[in-house]
């Protein structure tokens, strides 16, 4: 196999870890951006969170995975932004009735958190 213009092949290692929070898994590396659904509590923007529920590290070298969870692994991130997505219209219609349409729509808040480090 050849490589035009190219004699050497270049693979960068990076460390990245995957998190459990809100009921989903997330796969995140230093100085990633998340938009994470539900975090539970009272927060600011500005904030600083630590994820302790870390179910893989990958440095590059060596891979330790978690049964369920590594035990003193934390990632470390900022909440940039709180807000809401854009709006789901959601039509309901049952054909042949005479009820007609149900329209309804939501907004999915979020959370945007900026990873700092892992750990």
């Amino acid at each position: 196999m050849r490589f035009s213009g190219c004699s050497c092949i270049v693979f960068r290692l990076m460390e990245f870890a995957v998190i459990q929070t809100g009921g989903k898994q997330y796969t995140v590396s230093k100085g990633d951006s998340i938009s994470i659904e539900k975090i539970l509590g009272d927060h600011k923007e500005g904030d600083k969170i630590t994820f302790d529920h870390v179910l893989l590290v990958d440095d590059g070298k060596n891979t330790t995975i978690g049964t369920p969870y590594i035990p003193n692994a934390s990632v470390k991130g900022t909440i940039t932004e709180i807000g809401r997505a854009a709006k789901v219209i959601v039509v309901k219609y049952k054909q042949k009735s005479r009820s007609g349409w149900t329209r309804n729509g939501h907004r999915q808040p979020f959370f945007k958190v900026k990873i700092d480090s892992l750990k």
